[in-house]
């Protein structure tokens, strides 16, 4: 599943960058303007949106490939940038619902599910389990049940007893 998430997150990263470059060649060879603001500046604003939105979906793939790769769930800046990608693609369905349309609302709602599945997939495994040692004679442990309490310790506990109460 991880390696889903990494190749829809890589393709929306190209096609989020491609379409941003897009939008801004289109400002630039119609000489459009916002509210005064300049063609230049704003076409350079887009092309600039693009590759840093791509390369910060393309970092979020990376760390979904190396979840797939080490099978274990990411940890630190890994996490922060999959829980700001499910934001993310949260908030650009609002947008995608009201703007745009229901494909593309449907599109990223399922990234979003894809998104938090793969951090709640992967969050009981912490890596290789440490075993307790376990204190066994041979090759088949204890031979009898008596001779497993005479050997065995006394139990500590790590609390210390309670207080013995006094008569004064």
């Amino acid at each position: 599943m991880a390696w889903v998430v990494a190749v829809v997150l890589l393709a929306e990263a190209l096609g989020v960058a491609m379409l941003n470059w897009l939008m801004g060649n289109l400002v630039d060879a119609q000489n459009m303007s916002l509210a005064g603001l300049d063609p230049d500046a704003m076409s350079m604003s887009s092309k600039i949106g693009g590759v840093v939105f791509g390369l910060y979906f393309a970092l979020c793939a990376l760390v979904a490939v190396l979840v797939a790769v080490r099978d274990r769930q990411p940890a630190g800046l890994g996490r922060v940038l999959l829980v700001s990608a499910a934001v993310v693609h949260g908030l650009l369905a609002a947008v995608a619902w009201a703007l745009i349309g229901r494909p593309q609302f449907v599109f990223m709602v399922v990234m979003l599910a894809l998104i938090v599945l793969l951090l709640v997939t992967y969050d009981g495994r912490r890596g290789p389990a440490a075993t307790d040692p376990q204190d066994t004679k041979g090759p088949d442990g204890p031979e009898s049940a008596e001779e497993s309490q005479d050997t065995q310790e006394p139990a500590t506990s790590p609390l210390p007893p309670p207080p013995t109460p006094t008569t004064s």
